[in-house]
């Protein structure tokens, strides 16, 4: 039986005779048993039939004398409600409509062929429908105020929700019992909602017909689009190629480099994870002349509508393993799926977390081996570095402070040695090694009292715990 009471009969008759489908009745009743909903709408209509025609206990409401205008009143609410019923395609939650919506979400994601466990259901209402439920609620307003009822407009149960109760089990059932989750709704033009706030009754009235008029087409669905939330894949790499972007390289239109870091990595990930696409992160960045090496660079990939998303601690050491055969200029370690909350960790301490360099440094003047040692006892050396002239195109002209924590050098003959650094993340090496023509200060061409300048640089070590080593 419907949860019905005494004072929503002049509701239900009013919405019955102006050709209102028997769900969004109940809408207006402020029925919010979710198995009201769930029924055939041809019995909810029988219900609400017969609830106007008789009062609790089963008795009749009108006096079995009761005389042949009244019982021509309740033949003609009943042809109404029999017409309503052949019309109720033309309702949002018409059992046709509804069904056509459920047939098309189960054929979709059946089609994406997911991996889920969960499903959440968003649904895009037409603006227009707004102005038609105004005109329903003033309708239903007007004669609520005249049996001395009191009806607020925020207790109507929302279409959104009606259609969230018919839909979960249907959608549930089809798909093997997944949980199905609360809709979220979407309304293409939120204008049309805040101009119904605030426009009068009767300046609607005057240019709206109330009740409204009956739909000409029936409601279907227009597109039906499945995605899945997003998985992150997170893991440290190692660049050993002296002429690979971390990122594909493109000046001016052209690409300057056949591949990248990161599109050696996602292209076996995007493959395994059936994603439509990427966003790519790391720990910092090297240049396209810099290796990579130890432990290597933390990174992370944010993978955008993947179709598999279940994948075991094997799986994923075997997509590591693709991903290191397929080149050999990088190489990936610790493979892992996160969370998102967990790879803001690759960004905390920024400013705060050391790399470790290693530099084939030249010098003009002929040197000697105990004209670098001193260089070893050099600690927390404060530099002022203006943004170098190679980057400057690209970020903004300041002076950054930055501190090589220490340095070590090894003597290779009388123009060259390696110069090992460990830095405050952010610290440009190159500049400090050649000056940038006075730009960071101090710098090696003043330590040693002559020019200098880099000709390889490795990155050793990227201090950052994250993610966790995975066991080999």
């Amino acid at each position: 039986m419907l949860p019905l009471k005494e004072k929503d009969k002049p509701i239900i008759q009013k919405l019955l005779a102006a050709g209102c489908c028997a769900r969004c009745v109940l809408r207006f009743c402020c029925v919010s048993v979710q198995a009201a909903y769930r029924q055939p709408p041809e019995e909810t209509l029988k219900e609400l039939q017969a609830f106007i025609k008789n009062i609790e206990n089963g008795k009749c409401q009108d006096s079995v004398g009761q005389d042949s205008t009244d019982e021509n009143k309740s033949q003609d609410t009943e042809e109404a409600a029999t017409a309503v019923r052949l019309k109720d395609g033309n309702s949002v939650l018409d059992h046709t409509a509804v069904s056509g919506v459920f047939s098309q979400i189960a054929e979709a994601v059946k089609a994406g062929n997911y991996e889920f466990d969960t499903l959440v259901l968003s649904l895009s209402l037409p603006a227009q429908l707004c102005v038609r439920e105004h005109s329903c609620w003033l309708h239903v307003k007007k004669e609520v105020r005249e049996k001395g009822l009191v009806l607020n407009k925020d207790d109507v149960i929302q279409v959104k929700e009606a259609f969230k109760w018919i839909m979960q089990g249907m959608v549930a059932k089809e798909l093997g019992g997944v949980a199905v989750s609360p809709f979220e709704s979407v309304f293409t033009r939120m204008a049309v909602v805040k101009a119904l706030e605030k426009i009068p009754d009767a300046k609607f009235l005057k240019h709206y017909p109330c009740p409204p008029r009956q739909p000409s087409s029936s409601c279907s669905p227009r597109e039906v689009q499945c995605l899945h939330v997003s998985v992150f894949v997170a893991g440290r790499y190692n660049k050993f190629c002296r002429s690979l972007p971390q990122t594909p390289w493109v000046i001016d239109g052209e690409r300057r480099m056949e591949s990248s870091v990161e599109e050696l990595i996602a292209a076996p990930i995007l493959s395994a994870f059936r994603a439509d696409g990427f966003n790519f992160s790391s720990s910092g960045r090297e240049d396209v002349d810099v290796r990579t090496l130890g432990n290597g660079r933390p990174f992370a990939m944010e993978l955008l509508n993947p179709h598999k998303s279940r994948f075991s601690k094997v799986q994923m050491k075997q997509l590591q393993e693709t991903i290191n055969e397929s080149s050999d200029k990088i190489k990936v370690r610790d493979l892992q799926i996160v969370t998102r909350e967990a790879m803001g960790r690759m960004k905390e301490g920024e400013e705060e977390k050391t790399k470790s360099y290693t530099a084939l440094v030249w010098t003009q003047k002929t040197i000697q081996r105990e004209d670098i040692s001193f260089i070893d006892n050099i600690k927390d050396l404060t530099l002022n570095q203006k943004t170098p002239l190679r980057v400057l195109h690209r970020r903004a002209l300041a002076v950054r402070q930055r501190t090589i924590h220490s340095m070590s050098t090894r003597f290779l003959d009388s123009h060259h040695f390696y110069l090992g650094l460990k830095t405050q993340a952010g610290t440009y090496i190159k500049e400090f090694v050649h000056g940038d023509f006075g730009r960071t200060n101090p710098n090696l061409c003043q330590l040693l009292k002559t020019d200098t300048d880099i000709l390889e640089l490795d990155v050793e070590s990227v201090d950052v715990d994250w993610p966790p080593p995975v066991p080999e």
